[in-house]
């Protein structure tokens, strides 16, 4: 064969059609993890099996904690509310990178802020809606609770976690009071804790209830986040986070019954989604939260399609 032939040939042979698979996929980009701080211990081999729990943190000014084996949460109690006020009624996400609860052992330490090998407490609620904090949307202003006044919790350990916690009566511009009960559900296997709200008020009429997410600054980089509505259907709204260069993103989504849906607007604090609701008659809602370098999504677009794909079950007697 000649010189000229043996080179087409070599480069025919060489075409990706020719190549094998494993040359030319491209192995996942693993993401670059914080330093490690003091890292926790492992738990037995009981301890890593994944489970959903709810804690109450009573060492911590109150908190309750839940997570499952993919995301993980906490409110803010009475004790933080005394110790700073006004606190807040938002809702907080860490990001995890394990199966398995880590959350109250990342607590103890008192350094939740660091990273000690399973999990992050980074996000920064603020006095803001957090993760899907809500409140009534009344003359162009969000009227939000205080933390929760008591709970209970129904599931903890196995494959659901599940408490209820009751918010206090809390003024809507001077019109009228609500109040409000709220049971938070997080099966395994999902990123979408399931909420079911019973807002009651002195007064009747309907309500315009406001779910937020908590809104950034920019970085110093001057790169913001992105929020995102009407590409993830009717009712369903998400924020990439303004990423973090050492701890990452947060992606946050809400999902509402459309059949409710209002609005999506915002204010100086939150991204907001609003829904009408009648005093005294449950509604649901969902809330996820996502980090990129924990164990399932590692970008914005895998974290939307994610939203998009849910079938979320909008029945509050289920």
């Amino acid at each position: 064969m000649t010189k000229p032939l043996l080179s087409l040939a070599l480069a025919l042979a060489l075409t990706p059609a020719a190549l094998p698979r494993t040359v030319l996929a491209q192995a996942p980009v693993q993401p670059v993890m914080p330093p490690i701080v003091k890292p926790l211990p492992k738990p037995d081999a009981e301890g890593q099996k994944p489970r959903a729990v709810v804690v109450y943190a009573d060492y911590r000014y109150d908190d309750i904690l839940w997570e499952n084996d993919r995301t993980a949460h906490r409110i803010y109690g009475p004790a933080l509310q005394a110790a700073e006020p006004p606190s807040t009624s938002g809702i907080d996400a860490w990001g995890k990178n394990v199966r398995w609860p880590f959350m109250d052992r990342q607590l103890r330490t008192g350094d939740q802020h660091s990273f000690h090998g399973e999990g992050l407490d980074f996000y920064d609620v603020n006095t803001f809606r957090g993760a899907g904090g809500l409140g009534v949307w009344q003359d162009n202003k969000l009227w939000t609770s205080r933390n929760w006044k008591s709970y209970e919790i129904l599931k903890t350990g196995g494959d659901v976690a599940q408490f209820k916690v009751d918010y206090a009566p809390w003024p809507v511009d001077v019109d009228r009071k609500v109040w409000e009960t709220r049971t938070f559900t997080l099966p395994l296997g999902t990123n979408f804790t399931r909420m079911v709200s019973t807002i009651s008020s002195d007064k009747p009429g309907p309500l315009i209830v406001g779910i937020g997410i908590s809104k950034r600054k920019a970085t110093h980089q001057g790169a913001g986040g992105v929020f995102t509505k009407e590409a993830l259907g009717a009712g369903r709204v998400s924020y990439w986070e303004p990423t973090d260069p050492v701890k990452g993103t947060m992606g946050i989504a809400l999902m509402v019954d459309p059949k409710a849906l209002v609005e999506v607007r915002q204010d100086a604090d939150n991204y907001l989604i609003l829904v009408k609701v009648e005093p005294g008659k449950p509604f649901v809602y969902y809330m996820g939260a996502a980090w990129d370098k924990g164990l399932d999504f590692h970008d914005r677009a895998g974290w939307e399609a994610y939203v998009k794909a849910q079938t979320p079950d909008f029945d509050p007697t289920h």
